[in-house]
Formats: C-alpha cells, sequence, structure tokens
C-alpha cells in the first residue's frame, strides 16, 4: 500500500521533533567528552540508524568476544562526537576502524546533510587494499543512512569516477587518485567539507606523500574536524601545522603499556646468512603447510622471484603474491582470495604492511629486515588481531642484529630462536636448474638480486644496514645465478662539475698507492719464490665454467639472458645506474687474474688506467677523459658518452694558424691595466657601441640591396618560365619592342627571316602592332622541309616597360593574347 501523504503540520512536526532529536544527541556529546566510563556503543550519544548498523557488526564479530568498545573507541570515540581534533594511537587489531567512521556518520547526521550538499567527510588511506576494507565497513554500519558514499582508488576508469563523483557525500581514497580529481574534475567542490580522516597519518605524512598532502590540504577549508589514527602516531609540530589542527587531542591508550604490541603476541628473531634465507623459508613452508601467513619481503621483484620459483617447486599449499605493480583488479583478487583460505602463503611487500585486516593469519614472517622499528610494528600486527593469538618470525644477516636492540626500546618483546638441523633443506640446486632451463627466471633472479642490493643500499640507518658486509656472490649463487650481476654506481650530484672520470683517476692513484705499500711488504714474504714456481702456479689454476663463460671472445654467439651478465649489460637499464659491483674471481688458489687476462697487454692496460687522458680543457683546467676500453668490448652507451664527454669539455676551444703556423686564439683579451689606461669604462662601452652600431646599418644597407635584386632576378626567372610555357611558342619567347620602325623591331625581323619564321617566302608579313593584326605564319611545312617550323608572335608596344606595374601589365596582355 502506498504510504499516506502527511499534511503541513504534520511534517512541520516530524521536523521539529528531528531536530529536538539531534539537539538532544548534540547536547549529550559534548557532555560525554569529559565523561570515559562508557563501555558500551549503546550508551553513545548515536542515533538510532547508526545503532541498528553498528549491531551488525557486532553480532559479526561476537564470536570474537568484541562485543565492548576497545580502549581507542572507547576513548577517541566520544572526542570526536563533541567535534573535536583527535590523534588516536593504538595497537594494531584494535578496531581503529570503527573509532573514526561512527563519527563520520554521526556528524554528517546532525548536519542534515543530504546529497545536494556534496562532499560532507573525507577518509584518506595510503593503500588502495586499506581504503576497500574501510569502504567495505561503511557501507555495513552506514546502510541504515541517506549518505552517497564512493570509493576512489588508482586502477580504475577516471571517468566514470568523475561522473559519480559531484554526487558524493563521504569519500574514501588515496592521496594520488583524490589530487587528480582535484585538478582534472570539474564541479569537484570541497568548500564545505566537514570531517577529514587520515588512516595510518604517521604514513601519509612522510616523505613518501609529502607533495601530495600538501596540495590536498591547499584545496581543503581551514575550519573543519580532523581525524588521524595509526598504531604509530607522530607528534611532529611541523605534521600537525600542516593539516591545521585546532588543540587536538592526542588519544595514546597503550602509550603505558608495557609492550606496544598485542600480549598474544609470540615474536622471534633468528639469525640467518643471506644465501640460505630461501632455504631456511622453503624448510619452514614445508614443515607449516596447513598455515596461513604473510611473507614479507624488500621489493616487488624479489615477491615475483619468489613466487615463480616455489610455485614450481609445488610445496603442497596454495601461494599467493601482492605487490604495488600489478594491476588493480589482479590485486583485489589475490587480496579476497587470501581472506577465504584457510591456509596459503601470500608474499607481499610492506603494501600489505599498514592497516589491513587478514583474518585468521597464523605467521608473519619477515625475510627481509623491516626499514625501522614502526615498520616492523605495522607489518607483525596482521597477526593477532582483536583478541586472536599470532605468531611473528624476524629473519636477520649477523650485521643486522642491531635492530633488536632498538626493538627492545620500542617495547617489543621479541627473542630469538634456533632452526632445527634436521628440518634444514636447500633450494640452491633447483633454483640453478630452473634459471638454466628458463632464461626468463634467470632474468627474473638478476632483477631481485638488484633490487635487494638497492633497497640494502639506500637505507638510511646505517648502523643496521651495511652494505659492505654483504657477500653478494654467494647471494648470487643461492638465487641460482652463475654470478653477481653488474650493477653501476651512480655519480653523485657534487660530482657534475668534475670532469667526467677525474674522481676514478683520483682513486686509482690513491689505490696505487696502497697497492704499492702492500706489494713492498709481499715481496719480503716471496723472495724464496722462483719464477719457475710462479709460473707453474699460474698454469695450475683452476678455471671453472662461470670464468669460461665470461671470458669468451665470440661472445656475440650468446643467448640474450647471458649477455646481460655480462659487461654489456649496464645499458639494460631496468635498475637505474646507481652502484657498480665487480664480480669476484672463481679460483680456487690465491684469486690472481686470470692466464687470458696476463697475456693480453691491452686488457691489462685498460685495467691499470680505467680512463685515458686525451686533453686538457683550458676553460677548466681539467682533464678530458675517455674509458681505457677496448674497441671491441666498449658498448654503445659507453662510446656515445665519451662522444659527448669530449664534446661539452672541448666546446669553446677554436684556434687559428697565422703565417707561420703557430696555433693562437681567434679572440685575443687585452691586458686589464692597459684597456683601463684607454679611457673611461662607460665611455669605451659607448665608442664601440656606436661603432658597432654604425657597421650593423652599413652591412643591413648592403643585405637590403642585395635581397631586393635577388628578389628581381626571381621575379624575371619567374616571368620567364611562365613565357616558355605558353602553347606552341615556348621555345620562341614573345619578344617586346621598343615601336614601330625601331632598331630593335628590325633586328628581331631580321633574325626571324635567317631562322626561317614568317610566310613561305620569307616575307615581313606582320601586323601594325595591335592584338587583332597578329597574323601568325602558315603552320602548313614546305616540301623541302621535314617538320613544321614555330612561328613566333610580335607585340609592340609603345614605349618599353620602366617599372614593375608596366612589366605585370604587359604580361597580362601577352596571356590575353595567347
Amino acid at each position: 500500500m502506498r504510504p499516506k501523504k502527511l499534511s503541513r503540520a504534520q511534517k512541520r512536526q516530524t521536523r521539529e521533533k528531528e531536530d529536538d532529536y539531534i539537539n538532544d544527541l548534540e547536547s549529550r556529546a559534548i557532555e560525554g567528552a569529559s565523561n570515559e566510563g562508557t563501555s558500551l556503543f549503546e550508551d553513545l550519544p548515536m542515533s538510532s540508524k547508526t545503532q541498528k548498523g553498528k549491531s551488525d557488526i557486532s553480532e559479526a564479530l561476537a564470536k570474537s568476544n568484541f562485543v565492548e568498545m576497545t580502549e581507542i573507541q572507547k576513548k577517541s570515540i566520544p572526542l570526536a562526537l563533541a567535534r573535536k581534533d583527535v590523534l588516536g594511537a593504538a595497537k594494531t587489531g584494535s578496531g581503529k576502524t570503527l573509532a573514526f567512521l561512527v563519527p563520520v556518520l554521526e556528524i554528517l547526521y546532525r548536519e542534515k546533510w543530504t546529497p545536494l550538499d556534496g562532499l560532507g567527510a573525507l577518509v584518506i588511506s595510503p593503500t588502495r587494499e586499506l581504503a576497500l576494507q574501510i569502504f567495505n565497513v561503511l557501507c555495513k554500519i552506514g546502510r541504515n543512512h541517506a549518505f552517497s558514499a564512493g570509493l576512489v582508488i588508482g586502477g580504475k576508469n577516471v571517468e566514470e569516477e568523475q561522473v559519480r563523483l559531484t554526487r558524493m557525500n563521504i569519500l574514501i581514497c588515496t592521496p594520488g587518485r583524490l589530487l587528480q580529481h582535484m585538478d582534472q574534475t570539474a564541479g569537484f567542490d570541497c568548500s564545505n567539507l566537514k570531517v577529514l580522516v587520515l588512516d595510518e597519518a604517521d604514513r601519509i605524512l612522510d616523505m613518501g606523500f609529502k607533495k601530495d598532502v600538501n596540495a590536498i590540504i591547499a584545496n581543503l577549508p581551514n575550519i573543519r574536524q580532523t581525524l588521524l589514527f595509526s598504531a604509530t602516531q607522530t607528534k611532529s609540530v611541523k605534521d600537525l601545522a600542516r593539516l591545521s589542527l585546532k588543540d587536538p587531542e592526542y588519544v595514546a591508550v597503550h602509550e603505558k603499556a608495557d609492550y606496544s604490541t598485542p600480549k598474544s603476541l609470540s615474536q622471534h628473531y633468528m639469525e640467518c646468512e643471506l644465501p640460505q634465507k630461501l632455504d631456511m623459508l622453503y624448510s619452514f613452508i614445508k614443515s607449516h603447510l596447513k598455515t596461513k601467513a604473510l611473507v614479507f619481503v624488500s621489493s616487488c621483484k624479489q615477491v615475483r622471484f619468489i613466487y615463480e620459483t616455489f610455485t614450481k617447486m609445488q610445496l603442497g599449499v596454495p601461494i599467493l603474491h601482492l605487490h604495488g605493480k600489478q594491476k588493480q583488479m589482479k590485486r583485489i583478487e589475490i587480496f579476497e582470495k587470501f581472506m577465504k583460505t584457510p591456509s596459503s602463503y601470500l608474499f607481499c611487500t610492506d603494501i600489505a604492511a599498514r592497516g589491513l585486516d587478514f583474518p585468521a593469519v597464523d605467521w608473519v614472517i619477515q625475510l627481509d629486515c623491516p626499514e625501522d622499528t614502526d615498520t616492523y610494528i605495522h607489518r607483525v600486527g596482521r597477526t593477532a588481531r582483536y583478541d586472536a593469538v599470532g605468531k611473528g618470525l624476524l629473519l636477520l644477516l649477523p650485521s643486522e642484529l642491531k635492530i633488536v636492540d632498538k626493538l627492545k626500546e620500542k617495547k617489543v618483546p621479541i627473542e630469538q630462536i634456533h632452526a632445527k638441523p634436521n628440518k634444514k633443506m636447500s633450494v640452491a640446486k633447483q633454483l640453478q636448474l630452473f634459471c638454466f632451463q628458463d632464461p626468463e627466471m634467470k632474468n627474473l633472479g638478476q632483477k631481485a638480486f638488484r633490487s635487494y642490493v638497492r633497497s640494502i643500499y639506500l637505507q638510511k640507518d646505517k648502523e643496521v644496514f651495511k652494505f659492505d658486509d654483504l657477500p653478494l656472490e654467494d647471494f648470487a649463487e643461492a638465487l641460482g645465478l652463475p654470478g653477481a650481476p653488474i650493477i653501476k654506481y651512480a655519480k653523485k650530484k657534487t660530482d657534475k662539475n668534475m670532469a667526467w672520470g677525474l674522481r676514478n683517476i683520483i682513486e686509482q692513484q690513491e689505490s696505487s698507492k696502497d697497492g704499492a705499500a702492500s706489494d713492498s711488504n709481499d715481496d719480503d714474504a716471496s723472495k724464496d719464490t722462483t719464477a719457475a714456481e710462479k709460473a707453474a702456479a699460474t698454469k695450475a689454476k683452476t678455471k671453472t665454467k662461470v670464468d669460461r663463460m665470461f671470458q669468451r671472445k665470440n661472445d656475440g654467439i650468446l643467448a640474450d639472458h647471458y649477455q646481460r651478465l655480462v659487461a654489456h649489460s649496464d645499458s639494460e637499464g631496468d635498475e637505474g645506474d646507481f652502484l657498480t659491483i665487480k664480480r669476484a674471481n672463481h679460483d680456487l688458489e690465491d684469486g690472481g687474474d686470470s692466464d687470458e687476462a696476463d697475456d693480453d697487454l691491452e686488457a691489462s692496460d685498460s685495467k691499470a688506467n680505467p680512463v685515458k687522458v686525451i686533453a686538457i680543457n683550458p676553460d677548466t683546467n681539467l682533464p678530458v677523459v675517455v674509458p681505457n676500453i677496448p674497441a671491441h668490448l666498449m658498448t654503445k652507451k659507453q662510446i656515445n658518452r665519451a662522444k659527448e664527454k669530449i664534446i661539452k669539455n672541448t666546446r669553446n676551444t677554436k684556434v687559428v694558424f697565422d703565417d707561420d703556423g703557430n696555433a693562437q686564439s681567434p679572440y685575443e683579451l687585452k691586458d686589464d691595466k692597459e684597456f683601463r689606461k684607454e679611457g673611461a669604462i662607460n665611455d669605451l662601452v659607448e665608442s664601440y657601441t656606436r661603432e658597432a652600431k654604425s657597421h650593423m646599418e652599413e652591412a643591413d644597407v648592403a643585405d637590403r640591396a642585395v635581397e631586393k635584386e635577388r628578389r628581381r632576378q626571381k621575379r624575371l626567372l619567374k616571368k620567364q618560365r611562365e613565357r616558355e610555357a605558353m602553347g606552341d611558342f615556348r621555345d620562341d619567347p614573345v619578344v617586346v619592342l621598343g615601336g614601330p620602325g625601331s632598331e630593335d623591331e628590325i633586328e628581331y625581323h631580321d633574325s626571324i627571316r635567317k631562322r626561317g619564321y614568317g610566310g613561305e617566302s620569307g616575307s615581313d608579313d606582320y601586323g601594325s602592332g595591335s592584338d587583332e593584326n597578329i597574323s601568325p605564319a602558315s603552320t602548313k611545312p614546305r616540301k623541302d622541309q621535314k617538320r613544321p617550323v614555330k612561328k613566333a608572335r610580335v607585340l609592340e608596344i609603345a614605349e618599353a616597360p620602366e617599372t614593375l606595374q608596366d612589366q605585370e601589365e604587359l604580361a597580362l596582355r601577352i596571356l590575353q593574347s595567347s
């Protein structure tokens, strides 16, 4: 049945009742801001619509004994309902999502917000998966409200989002896509915004999102309510000033707790060498097949390599991978699949370290050391959610054990454990077989190697991440590679004014001095060694297959994936040129140079002198150098760089030679003192300016005359071509005479008679000069002629043309007569 229409009085009564209800909620919220004794959602000053939506979630979480509000919800929601700015910090899995979504719904409800009022609340998340999770929770608790909500994240169609964006009341988004809509979407207005929420605020406010956040804040009104939530909250004055917070309430419920991680989370770390990490991971998976676990690594390419290789091994448990280089729909599919599977392993980067609520995760394994303690807390927080039990395992290199002390300072209880020897298994031979059989797998291994080395090299905490202590050759062998891929060092910005290769010369000189000092000490210890013994020892050196492959002269026959391993792999450009690692020799004895390198004088010279000085730049007094590499070993990239450097450093060094053959500069400068003796500088400048100006004016007049003559000749040539193209008389152009009886006329008709033009008798049969009396000769050939003779037309004028206008009129008459 259709509902009855209400009268005006009834409508007015309904509005008044709703206004009284909202005013009552507002007053209760202000009074309840100082009351911390509330522990149930029902006791909060919330509308009935929010209570109904919240009850659905409470029923869903009842199995986890999540009936009452958590500590962060108990302290932050009353403050947020009282329209105060809140900075909330709580442990992972403590229910921060509800702590800001409930106030968002309530504040818009009290403002009587409608779809016509535009954007009222904005929730910004650092990752797409977290934004999707927040949106799903909002749909559940706010389904009884009349607000329109939207999800704006990367990887989706921008045009479809633009159509619907202007009608959204609550928007959940990532910073990059939000800024894109602010710049491109017409009608997208944020001037009426009431609530701004930053989830994982410390990640959003750091350097990775600094530019985007500054641009977004500039488009938002200053008068608004701001809510910041994270497991590791920031107190930086600069960050708070950027957000225009006014008297914010800092809520840190676990700040005085004994531990900064959940009590139900047991955390352990294990000391492990770098080449044994994959062996340890493989052994763990084989011994925990009925486990749901997250495995964190430092880069996307490592994730893909481990996923591809472990999938081929058929471990007996589902394996998934999640990283930022995947497309959005693929990421959502993997995210949902991992949530539904009871036992599986998800290899991922730090993209899954923040805010994501994976149900029933048993283990969190950190294969690579986190960059700081906050990252560790967020990673390990994917397990032991709410009151569930979870375990964490951190694999550390011997050089990375310093982070354990930092974790303990951060109130993280972590203990060391050791692996059982009988459970260890090795996968190095399997990986080597995969790389040998599949070139693409080898390419993935090289990229994984480079990305890991790059991540360690760029870490800020040098006390924990010690690049020089990495066993790179052994690590490459553990990945199944025949040798460590070559990586180039990038030049620092401070070296941009230094000639190319000059730094290498200085370093080479210093190393040669150190080498000379060490050689002098070694000579004393090797006096008893004869030359014959040295030669025998050199012949006795054993070469591996890898050495033979790298020392082959006909390297052009190698496949593409082998080309990436030799010296010209620096042109690959996949990872960027940031550092160079020389591949160590695989000799079994003292690790000296190979036999071929000793016999090759050119190669040894290039090793001793990595660059060759070809000239000295007179402007900078720096040497101009090129790589001292044999031509057949230089890549196109090295050749082009050398050419560009030579051109750049030898620019403006032109010289001229006098009569005696002596080189001198084309521009000789006077001595400063002699120049000043000639007079005041300003007077000299003015006189030089006047002379130059007069010279330029004279040159300009000459140039104008030349240009005028060139244009005249061009016009005459054009008319000559037009005349040649007229009818059957292209060989004999129309001749303009000076008038009847003139000398030009007589000479012209004499030439006609000599050439055989005119009538059959060669008479002077022509008109009086008018166009109507022009009588061309007969076109019939004479009997003694083999071909018809072409005739000429004669046009007489009273006066010869003098101006350009006369010439144009004459040309028109000629065209009309034809």
